[in-house]
């Protein structure tokens, strides 16, 4: 019975084989030349661009016309046995399969035959219909006709990028040369991009350029492997393709738009990137075209009319991006890509290859805030927390080697509390403060935000909170859209529907969750609100609304951002410096006729305009807090005594002088001040008389605080206290005289009796010694 099961499920196998054998013919070739164009709308439905409508770039040539280097560079990524093997390898086909339902993603398991029966008889659907045709048809094409000729058809066939369909297109994109004239190593550059064209083209994502290397290197190995390039030979430079031009059908902003678009729906798997290029598809998107206009409007007025190429070669170099998003959505209502698509091919909001710089830093705060993070001193971190601001001061509790960075000009803030560090965007508080909280964690809150896991540079390292990450502009529109949106996260759409010949795609879910707490958003959001208010960003004020923001600045100045959001719109602009011929990145020092250009400047200015032109007409909102326990006290203000706890001004000084007196001697030997902050080693040796009066009068203003005390009860107490603490109190600070915790922040009470504590020492003591010491 075994047996006969089984010959039977083999008879019954080779029927089907047969059958489908007989009764699948090779079909002709697919109407390729009738290609239909995409359709791209705005939201409201009106048509922003339409793309491809002149039908496919693509030039066949004979397989005699390749050179053999670069017929050997593409087998080399694609099909290495190919003139070996049959036109089918099940084996790999149910390798690709195994990977497919387990998750590991669309693995493809075919040969160069069956890859050039998809591209010339069929289409590029997934589906089990297709598959079982193309396996017939990939056997009977490999009877009829010659590898040299499946080969041909295959180099003629393959998309690879660029709206380039076959090898010479291909050639004449990406290097303005005929196949035939290709050297080795950009044959295998071409050879490269048909797994992943939009993957693989650097000069459009120069972020990419690793990877590309990386399959490049992998082209390059397989060609010496299989005995097509002499080993000697196969150190090769990296042959960058030249600067892509634009489709003139898609000049001004539609290029970039309609690029980004394509990336969203290749990257998140809606579309194929092959099934896409074929066209005709219907394709609505998120943007608004009322916020576009303005978004050009801004950056002509800003920028663009003050780049005066004559006048400064550095203005050649300027670029802008900038993305807008509604927080409550996540759909991105307003792009700008560069001048114009068909000058300038990259887009700017969507590069990922610029230091973001301190508009990283909010990261850091928030994830303090979520992970209820300490100091190395144990207090908890809140906008009010006291940081040492010097310049250089190498940061503590780091295992990973010194490291002391530097502060913008080399500014020294000493002690600064984490709401005016963000205001001056001090780069040695938010160093320190990544070690505090965890450089893993704040990676992990930057993600959470919305910053892509694998965006190049954004370490686990102190250096982390300076905005080493080369994050794009969308990717940090969408991270400060989720602080606005009280801490939900939601990926950004910039498609709101999709059909192909009435169908409608289907497009992913959002899936909204909580990134971080709402007090971890809230609380960032009202240290930026200082930012925009009396920091860095105040050019940001011209919006007329409520906001918090960030500025930024890359190293060496080759970029400067502003990113920030009111209650209803998050909006991220960038200027950076690029070479137009090159593409290296460059300093923009005296570009616009400024010295530098910063982020709290001409980005920020543009931020406003737009911000401004796109709320037009709606209510003004303020931002709905819930902060952190703590983030609403002020730090003690050095300019007043604290409030009276309490105790009775007429009676306060009976009993505590003597106290007072005693601690004057004390206050005077330990805290009569640091040399290094103006005191002396000791603030008097004398008796309670002396130490508490004398002493501490004269060295308290500039040594720790008032250290006077009171010498003979009740009349010092109350006569001497009052006068000596407001006088000395706040200026000086404990017994680190005016060190981080020493200053108005905590121990700014002034100690009439001193104190040999000091970080809160002059609040305990004064409490203590009476009104006379509290003073």
């Amino acid at each position: 019975m075994v047996l006969g099961g089984f010959l039977f499920v083999v008879l019954l196998c080779v029927g089907a084989f047969t059958a489908g054998y007989l009764l699948i013919d090779i079909p002709p070739a697919n109407a390729t030349a009738t290609k239909q164009a995409n359709v791209y709308l705005y939201a409201d439905g009106t048509e922003l661009a339409r793309d491809d409508s002149k039908g496919m770039n693509r030039e066949n040539v004979p397989l005699s016309k390749v050179p053999k280097h670069v017929q050997h560079a593409v087998l080399a990524a694609e099909d290495r046995d190919f003139y070996g093997e049959s036109a089918v390898d099940p084996k790999a086909m149910l390798r690709a399969a195994y990977n497919t339902v387990t998750g590991k993603g669309k693995q493809s398991g075919s040969t160069i035959t069956q890859q050039y029966v998809k591209n010339y008889y069929l289409g590029q659907e997934q589906t089990v219909t297709r598959k079982v045709k193309e396996f017939f048809i990939a056997i009977k094409l490999d009877r009829e006709v010659s590898k040299d000729d499946i080969l041909e058809g295959y180099l003629n066939t393959s998309y690879f990028g660029r709206n380039a369909y076959g090898v010479q297109a291909a050639a004449q994109a990406y290097y303005g040369k005929d196949v035939e004239d290709l050297t080795v190593g950009q044959g295998a550059y071409l050879a490269t991009l048909v797994n992943a064209p939009n993957a693989y083209d650097v000069s459009a994502h120069p972020e990419n350029k690793p990877n590309a290397m990386g399959r490049w290197n992998y082209v390059l190995g397989g060609m010496v492997k299989e005995g097509w390039l002499p080993a000697s030979e196969r150190q090769q430079k990296f042959p960058m393709p030249k600067q892509a031009k634009g489709n003139q059908d898609l000049s001004g902003q539609r290029g970039y738009v309609v690029k980004a678009v394509e990336d969203y729906l290749i990257d998140n798997r809606i579309i194929e990137e092959n099934d896409l290029h074929k066209g005709g598809y219907r394709i609505t998107t998120t943007l608004q075209k009322p916020r576009q206009d303005a978004f050009v409007e801004a950056v002509d007025d800003q920028v663009m009319s003050k780049v005066d190429k004559k006048a400064r070669k550095i203005d050649r170099n300027v670029r802008v991006g900038g993305a807008s998003v509604d927080p409550a959505t996540g759909k991105v209502v307003a792009m700008y890509g560069g001048i114009d698509y068909t000058k300038q091919f990259v887009n700017n909001a969507t590069r990922r290859d610029y230091q973001v710089g301190s508009t990283f830093k909010p990261f850091v705060f928030t994830s303090a805030v979520q992970n209820d993070s300490v100091t190395q001193a144990g207090q908890p971190i809140t906008p009010n927390t006291v940081y040492d601001g010097n310049n250089k001061r190498p940061v503590v509790g780091w295992d990973g080697g010194t490291y002391a960075p530097a502060n913008e000009d080399d500014g020294m803030y000493g002690d600064i509390t984490v709401r005016e560090a963000t205001d001056k965007s001090v780069n040695s508080v938010y160093a320190q403060m990544a070690v505090d909280v965890g450089s893993k964690q704040v990676k992990d809150t930057a993600v959470a935000l919305g910053v892509p896991e694998k965006t190049r540079d954004m370490y686990a390292s102190p250096s982390i909170a300076l905005g080493t990450a080369t994050a794009s502009v969308l990717d940090m529109t969408q991270a400060y859209a989720t602080l606005a949106n009280h801490g939900q996260h939601g990926s950004y759409t910039m498609v709101e529907k999709v059909t192909r010949n009435g169908e409608e795609v289907t497009l992913p879910e959002r899936g909204e969750k909580t990134a971080v707490s709402r007090e971890a958003a809230d609380t960032t959001t009202s240290v930026l609100r200082s930012v925009v208010d009396s920091g860095t960003g105040t050019a940001a004020l011209a919006a007329g609304r409520p906001a918090a923001g960030k500025t930024g600045t890359a190293e060496e100045d080759k970029a400067a951002w502003f990113a920030g959001y009111t209650p209803d719109l998050a909006t991220v602009v960038a200027i950076m410096g690029a070479d137009p011929e090159t593409a290296k990145q460059t300093p923009l020092y005296g570009a616009l006729g400024e010295a530098r250009i910063n982020g709290g400047g001409y980005p920020a200015k543009i931020w406003a305009q737009f911000t401004k032109e796109a709320l037009k007409g709606k209510p003004v909102k303020d931002f709905d807090l819930e902060l952190e326990a703590g983030a609403d006290v002020p730090p003690p203000d050095p300019s007043e005594p604290p409030e009276d706890p309490g105790t009775d001004e007429d009676t306060g000084g009976t009993t505590d002088g003597t106290d007072g007196g005693t601690d004057g001697t004390d206050g005077g030997t330990a805290d009569g001040g640091a040399t290094t902050d103006g005191g002396t080693d000791q603030g008097g040796q004398g008796g309670p008389g002396q130490g508490g009066q004398t002493q501490g009068q004269n060295q308290g203003p500039t040594g720790g605080p008032a250290q006077g005390g009171q010498t003979e009860g009740q009349d010092q107490g109350q006569t001497q206290g009052p006068t000596q603490g407001q006088t000395e109190g706040p200026t000086g600070g404990g017994a680190q005289g005016g060190a981080a915790d020493g200053g108005a922040a905590d121990g700014g009470a002034a100690d009439g009796g001193g104190q040999s504590q000091g970080a809160l020492g002059g609040l305990t003591q004064g409490t203590t010694t009476g009104r006379g010491g509290r003073d």
